[in-house]
């Protein structure tokens, strides 16, 4: 039975497909969805700067600005996830996805309550996120200073500009620091979902993230990768 919401999340998909779109749409709506469609890349570039809709769900292939430029384009002015629709078999549409800002991404063709799943996981993030934004705290190292409370991190006094995912990700290692998180740990804390020991996202964003906070990518101190295990952040570089 479908629960009607008084203010539910809005949604804007971006798809060309009509056919698709609809169907995808009425799927939302009947479970609880405000949906609005676009189906043109650079009308999508501006209706997502100007409606702030809670999600999108961006396809890559569209009309007007592919869903690449759509994601480089917003990702400045535009905080909330962004779910891409990808080619079930093209890993390197993936990984430049995650490094044009998106949150997470699901394989064409997906089935509308796993397309559903996977939403309804990236709004639960956001919910998280609002209410650990409600108890400040702070963690420093060194140079590098995190924010939770306002969500911004600084090196050496710089502001440092990261993605919402990237953000959380390096949050979640940093307030477990000295302790080896497993692929399997952090996406259960990010996505919500298992790890199917293929996905490359995390990889892609600790990659992002290094020599954004002054690590070394090639011989990294402060994120360490912990072979088989996971990934480690160093309270105190020059001590592990």
């Amino acid at each position: 039975m479908t629960t009607v919401q008084d203010n539910p999340p809005a949604i804007m998909i971006v798809e060309d497909d009509e056919r698709l779109a609809d169907l995808t749409c009425e799927y939302l709506q009947a479970n609880g969805l405000h949906v609005t469609v676009v189906s043109d890349g650079e009308e999508a570039i501006r209706r997502i700067r100007a409606e702030q809709p809670d999600l999108v769900v961006l396809d890559l292939m569209l009309p007007g600005a592919d869903g690449l430029t759509v994601c480089r384009e917003v990702r400045s002015a535009y905080k909330n996830p962004i779910l891409m629709l990808t080619a079930r078999t093209d890993d390197m549409d993936q990984v430049l996805g995650l490094e044009m800002g998106a949150d997470d991404y699901v394989a064409k063709p997906v089935k509308p309550r796993v397309l559903l799943a996977r939403i309804r996981a990236l709004l639960r993030r956001v919910e998280t996120d609002n209410e650990r934004d409600n108890s400040p705290a702070r963690l420093e190292f060194g140079a590098l200073v995190i924010d939770n409370s306002a969500r911004e991190v600084t090196l050496a006094g710089e502001s440092v500009d990261l993605t919402s995912a990237e953000y959380d990700l390096l949050w979640l290692l940093a307030s477990n620091a000295g302790t080896v998180l497993s692929r399997e740990t952090i996406f259960e804390k990010l996505r919500g979902i298992q790890y199917d020991g293929q996905d490359r996202s995390i990889d892609v964003r600790i990659s992002r993230i290094r020599p954004k906070v002054g690590d070394d990518p090639e011989n990294p101190k402060r994120i360490k990768t912990v072979r088989s295990k996971g990934y480690l952040f160093v309270k105190e570089i020059g001590a592990a």
